[in-house]
């Protein structure tokens, strides 16, 4: 039988919530730490299958989340594209050329970087308990083509909006390519073993409407209709962090199997307007998640209470932070499966 998550995505609306959270694995970990220490930078771990496998499970040992996310980057897809990827420390990714300055066609694609995915994956199946379930994932291509044309993360992505706004018939090469090498991507990880993928547009937010329909919701709806004709069972939740009152839109044009919720939606307004029956995931503050206490059970009540209605998968609205507490995690923990609707 399934586990509980993966029923959830699948439409069940269970007595009980499963629960993962947003870069689980990482550096709030000692675990995570130490290895990092062993092994080096975070591309060389990536790109150890062995280590990258080690750390996708370490969170699955600790605290038993019932799934278990691909210990990568959204940014392997633009190396596999033919940019060179480094993570500069303090700085965080740079990516280059960049597509502001060059043509798309001067890339060299190097598909061959996408392999040690896979086998990434491969192995954390392998060791994965029945009941977990392994989540794959990808970048949405407005929040890679971001990176790809300014060639690093910035507040407002201006030089790719301007983009664009200047030259949509060039950007839309960009985001094409992005969604052919995306579902090849995905195809390959659920191939390995991955049994529902994620797709995280982190940058959703900045977008004007018209705008957002282009380079957010048609490109994800190309994918989410591509892998869901090769792999008709594989839920796909959709991750448009920032979108707001868009979010009903997004769910219902690009037809999605679950939507993940940031922090700043009221779950209260996201039940109530979100299609009825699509499972829903999210949405508790990552800070909270931090600072703990009394309102951290307040809020992850009024979170589950909201979706009682339909199936929920408990997490937080964007990705744990590096100080949260391991105790705070716990608490948590217990107080999501100690919930019943």
């Amino acid at each position: 039988m399934p586990g509980l998550l993966l029923r959830t995505l699948r439409g069940e609306n269970a007595p009980e919530r499963p629960v993962w959270l947003m870069r689980q694995a990482g550096r709030y970990l000692p675990e995570y730490r130490a290895l990092r220490a062993e092994k080096g930078g975070f591309l060389p771990l990536v790109y150890d299958s062995a280590a990258a496998a080690e750390i996708t499970l370490q969170p699955i040992r600790r605290f038993g989340f019932d799934g278990a996310i691909l210990f990568s980057d959204i940014l392997i897809v633009p190396y596999a594209m033919g940019q060179d990827l480094e993570f500069l420390a303090g700085e965080g990714p740079h990516l280059s050329p960049r597509l502001v300055d060059h043509a798309l066609t001067s890339l060299t694609a190097v598909p061959e970087r996408l392999s040690p995915i896979y086998e990434t994956v491969r192995l954390v199946k392998a060791a994965l308990p029945a009941d977990k379930t392994m989540l794959g994932f990808a970048g949405s291509p407005w929040t890679v083509a971001t990176y790809m044309v300014a060639g690093e993360g910035s507040r407002d992505q201006h030089e790719t909006r301007a983009m664009a706004y200047r030259d949509p018939q060039a950007f839309q090469a960009i985001i094409d390519a992005i969604v052919t090498v995306t579902v090849d991507y995905l195809a390959g990880q659920i191939q390995a073993g991955a049994e529902a993928v994620q797709l995280f547009d982190s940058w959703a937010g900045s977008l004007a409407p018209a705008e957002y329909e282009r380079w957010v919701i048609a490109p994800n709806a190309a994918i989410v209709s591509q892998i869901r004709a090769r792999f008709p069972d594989v839920p796909l939740i959709g991750f448009p962090k920032g979108s707001g009152e868009k979010l009903p839109a997004y769910a219902r044009e690009t037809r999605v199997d679950a939507v993940g919720i940031d922090e700043t939606i009221d779950p209260v307004w996201a039940a109530r307007e979100l299609p009825a029956g699509l499972p829903v995931q999210g949405n508790l503050d990552p800070l909270l998640l931090l600072a703990g206490g009394a309102e951290l059970e307040k809020q992850a009540l009024r979170i589950l209470d909201a979706f009682a209605g339909r199936p929920h998968v408990f997490n937080l609205g964007h990705g744990i932070g590096q100080t949260t507490p391991i105790e705070q995690v716990e608490a948590l923990l217990a107080l999501v499966r100690g919930w019943r609707k």
